[in-house]
C-alpha cells in the first residue's frame, strides 16, 4: 500500500458552503438528479469519488492524515471562497473510499491558484505516523505584487440578521413543492434547511 498519494481532479472546484437539505426525519440529503441548480453539488462529489477510484482503486487509509490541497480556479476574481471549498472536496474523497471518514484529516494546508485552461484541484495525502511536514517563513528578497481586497458590495445586506425559518409560518396557499412546483397536501412534505421552501414526498423519494 502507498503511504502517500497525489490526487488530481479536473474541473472547476465547487463549494456547497452552507447548503443543506434534510428530510422530515432529519436525514441529510444531497440530490443529484432533481433537475434543480443544487444538483451540481451531488454531481461534483460523485465526480471526485469516481476520479479517485480510477486513480487509486485499491487504497484505503485508516490512520490520521495530512492533506495539502492546491485549488486551481478558472478565474482570478470569480470563484468560491477557498476556505469553504474543503467541505465539497473531502466529502467526495470520503465517498471514494480512499479514507474511512473525513475526520482522519487532522492537518490541512490550502493554497489557491488560477488556470483558465485547466481548472482542477490537486490533493496530496500522507500518513502522519510516517511523515512530518515542516513550515518555514522567510522574507522575500524582492516583494511580489500585492493582491488587494475590499469588502463585498453585498456586505451590508449580509450583515442583516435573517429571520429564522422556524419563525416563519407556512400558509396552506404556500404549500407548493420547490422541485415539481405542484401544490401539496398538509403534512405531505419536508422543509429545506435554512429556508422556507418545501419538498413533496414524491420528489423526496427521487432524491434518495
Amino acid at each position: 500500500m502507498e503511504n502517500i498519494v497525489k490526487i488530481i481532479v479536473s474541473g472547476t472546484p465547487i463549494s456547497k458552503s452552507n447548503f443543506k437539505l434534510h428530510s422530515r426525519n432529519g436525514r441529510y440529503i444531497l440530490p443529484y438528479n432533481s433537475g434543480k441548480y443544487y444538483d451540481r453539488y451531488g454531481v461534483y462529489e460523485e465526480h471526485i469519488a469516481y476520479e479517485i477510484k480510477r486513480q487509486y482503486p485499491n487504497i484505503t487509509f485508516n490512520t490520521s492524515l495530512t492533506a495539502i490541497l492546491k485549488v486551481f480556479y478558472k478565474y482570478e476574481k470569480k470563484h468560491p471562497d477557498t476556505n469553504n471549498i474543503t467541505k465539497s472536496i473531502f466529502d467526495g474523497v470520503e465517498k471514494s473510499g480512499i479514507i474511512l471518514n473525513d475526520s482522519q484529516i487532522t492537518k490541512i494546508f490550502i493554497e489557491e491558484f488560477y488556470d483558465k485552461e485547466n481548472p482542477r484541484f490537486e490533493l496530496l495525502l500522507f500518513e502522519n505516523h510516517l511523515f512530518d511536514i515542516n513550515i518555514s517563513i522567510k522574507k522575500r528578497e524582492v516583494p511580489t505584487e500585492k493582491t488587494l481586497y475590499s469588502k463585498s458590495l453585498n456586505s451590508k445586506k449580509n450583515s442583516e440578521i435573517p429571520i429564522k425559518s422556524s419563525e416563519k409560518t407556512l400558509k396552506k396557499e404556500d404549500l407548493i413543492c420547490y422541485v415539481c412546483e405542484n401544490k401539496i397536501k398538509d403534512g405531505d412534505y419536508i422543509k429545506i434547511s435554512k429556508s422556507n421552501s418545501i419538498l413533496c414526498k414524491k420528489c423526496l423519494k427521487k432524491t434518495i
